[in-house]
């Protein structure tokens, strides 16, 4: 197995890791959130299945870019929510039960909406775009589902080693993903810095933005959940488009190289994005602590 390869497996391990750890802390309710709320389920599908597409259709029209890069935006913005997503919505301030009954909708109907996603772009574009369902299926079964399923049963089994074992664990599998990604992006680095300078960082920059903008507009009044869906806007599962791209554009071998700068891209604009909320939130007001006189309860 080559050391790319070997990286690749890690980083696999590591986020079906950190999907088991939020598992542990959730319950089935938490799983079925969205379902239940059919109102915040149309509009993070519309943020994520339907103007992203079509932001996505807009900018490979306007812009002369590579093939490469054309081919990623295309299958990144019909792809579902990347496996780490859960962690960074919970440390947003989203509600527990939003961000998983997000992540478990989004990576279900995924399995409906990316066939004939890809089968509506092809016909716009007036080209054969498709996907059959099984190939999807499996990745969103292995990657999201099956590891969060797993730790909410644990949690039901064993709610005491449930809570003991998820904060060490989302601890190892996220600085394993982190790990993983930055090696990723230094293996890759030559073909990465290839597609830097024909316009390539300002189309990927565009649609993280601008993911960001329509998941924070689309997420409703309570501050963290919209928080936690522009993240899932603008975040897409690297799996999924390269699984779409090798299947329509097989020859596009820079499409990998495009999705990791798309990665890099998207993380620095999300750390910037969550600094600029945790800003925007409101301060606690400061509470006057009591003396030590009446502190306590004087026995007379």
């Amino acid at each position: 197995m080559s050391l790319q390869k070997l990286i690749f497996v890690g980083l696999a391990a590591s986020a079906l890791l950190n999907l088991f750890s939020i598992g542990l802390i959730s319950t089935p309710r938490d799983a079925t959130y969205m379902f239940r709320r059919p109102g915040e389920l149309v509009r993070a599908l519309l943020a994520m299945n339907v103007l992203m597409p079509l932001f996505a259709l807009a900018l490979n029209t306007i812009f002369d870019f590579t093939p490469a890069v054309k081919i990623a935006l295309v299958a990144l913005s019909v792809s579902p929510i990347p496996p780490p997503i859960p962690a960074k919505g919970l440390k947003s301030g989203g509600k527990e039960s939003y961000v998983m009954g997000l992540q478990i909708a989004m990576g279900v109907l995924a399995i409906i909406f990316v066939p004939l996603a890809m089968v509506a772009i092809g016909h716009l574009r007036h080209g054969a775009l498709q996907l059959s369902i099984a190939p999807v299926a499996k990745v969103i079964f292995i990657s999201i589902v099956i590891p969060i399923m797993t730790g909410i049963f644990v949690r039901k089994l064993a709610p005491a080693f449930a809570e003991r074992v998820a904060k060490p664990m989302t601890s190892i599998s996220g600085l394993g993903v982190v790990a993983c990604i930055v090696a990723v992006w230094i293996s890759s680095a030559p073909a990465m810095w290839s597609l830097i300078g024909n316009g390539t960082v300002i189309a990927l920059t565009a649609f993280v933005l601008v993911g960001l903008a329509v998941g924070h507009f689309l997420g409703g009044p309570v501050p963290g959940n919209r928080t936690a869906l522009a993240i899932a806007t603008s975040s897409r599962h690297p799996g999924v488009a390269l699984l779409l791209a090798r299947a329509n554009f097989p020859a596009e071998k820079l499409v990998i190289a495009a999705v990791l700068l798309y990665l890099l891209v998207n993380a620095l604009f999300v750390i910037l994005y969550l600094l600029w909320t945790k800003r925007r939130q409101p301060q606690p007001e400061n509470q006057v602590k009591p003396s030590l006189t009446n502190s306590y309860i004087r026995v007379e």
